[in-house]
């Protein structure tokens, strides 16, 4: 029995196409020692056709989630880490107690404080009843104005004194209070830099904190954007993958001098789990007055094979054989996606392209 080669499907376009198309097919290759079905007949190939919408294609831009409280917390005090109470990705309340500096020698400070504020107050209680004491003689006529003054020049000067006593009792007090550090919102630890011993420096970082129910996606676009079309935002980290209706759009009136570009804010909804800031997104902007004719073309989520950047899909060719082809994809919605190029409209694509990506091995 003679094996004769199979023949290869020239690939059209420029090299560096067919370059990136071979690329793909080896990412989609099954893994090795992994057994292929037998090769179907062409009209066992379930497939889909490429649908045609009546929206305008859409424009893509990339963009990262930002939070709209993010806050990064610094030691007030100089001193040793000694407890944590949180780890990167803990849920905090507000108040609640992150971690401590050692704080022994705030609190001997702040004992020395309380104690003069309890010997000015015995002094300033002494000074009273010497004042009234004095009050009494002079009625009497037993004294004279001059005592008087002295004795009232003593009550006041001890009564300033344990006033400022008390003062610095309570400025030791709120020093003691820097020694452990509290949340200052409900929000979520994003960073902790810092480990137990380590020592805390005033102005130091010790942990960064965000609010995941304030979340929004920054993207640069163009300074003549139009969001009259409509504005989606794409967060290809989710489940599901659906294209997101911002709740409120912020254009800053800055243009950056160097690239003629603007910075466009959407607001995201809340809640929405699984987003933190950093994640890669994408912003999606319609053309405000799309052309006559302009439409969209898109098939079924599930058709769309994925490996990394590499979009494609298997179109059933002229010969009923599955062929691989490299597509750009936009937004998704629901269980389908938007075509941008690769397709034509009329075309069918394969339901099942892991199938055809194992027969075609």
């Amino acid at each position: 029995m003679f094996l004769f080669p199979r023949k290869r499907h020239a690939a059209s376009g420029a090299p560096g196409v067919a370059a990136g198309l071979v690329s793909l097919v080896l990412l989609l290759a099954p893994p090795a020692g992994e057994a292929a079905p037998a090769q179907a007949a062409a009209t066992d190939w379930p497939t889909v056709p490429v649908q045609v919408g009546g929206a305008a294609a859409a424009q893509a831009y990339d963009g990262v989630v930002e939070a709209l409280r993010q806050t990064q917390v610094a030691a007030q005090v100089a001193g040793a880490i000694v407890r944590l109470d949180v780890k990167a990705g803990d849920a905090v309340r507000a108040g609640q107690v992150l971690m401590r500096i050692d704080p022994r020698s705030a609190d001997q400070s702040a004992a020395a404080s309380a104690a003069q504020v309890r010997a000015a107050q015995a002094g300033l209680a002494l000074a009273r009843r010497e004042y009234e004491r004095q009050q009494q003689l002079h009625q009497q006529r037993f004294i004279s104005q001059a005592a008087l003054d002295q004795a009232e020049a003593q009550f006041k000067a001890a009564q300033a004194q344990a006033q400022a006593q008390l003062a610095q009792a309570d400025a030791a007090q709120t020093q003691s209070s820097f020694y452990t550090v509290r949340a200052p919102y409900d929000g979520v630890v994003s960073e902790l830099p810092v480990m137990l011993g380590d020592m805390a420096l005033p102005g130091k970082p010790l942990l960064t904190l965000y609010d995941p129910r304030e979340l929004r996606v920054a993207a640069a676009v163009p300074q003549s954007l139009d969001t009259r079309g409509g504005v989606r935002v794409e967060l290809p980290g989710l489940a599901g993958g659906d294209a997101i209706v911002p709740r409120a759009l912020e254009r800053l009136p800055t243009v950056d001098a160097a690239s003629h570009t603007a910075l466009l804010r959407a607001l995201l909804p809340t809640p929405l789990a699984g987003a933190a800031p950093g994640q890669f997104a994408r912003v999606w902007l319609a053309d405000a007055a799309p052309a006559a004719g302009a439409a969209r073309l898109s098939v079924p989520a599930a058709s769309v094979l994925r490996r990394g950047e590499f979009s494609a899909v298997y179109v059933l060719g002229a010969q009923g054989r599955p062929l691989l082809r490299q597509v750009r994809v936009g937004a998704r919605q629901g269980d389908r996606v938007e075509v941008l190029s690769g397709l034509a409209a009329g075309e069918r694509v394969l339901a099942q392209p892991q199938m055809a990506a194992r027969a075609a091995q």
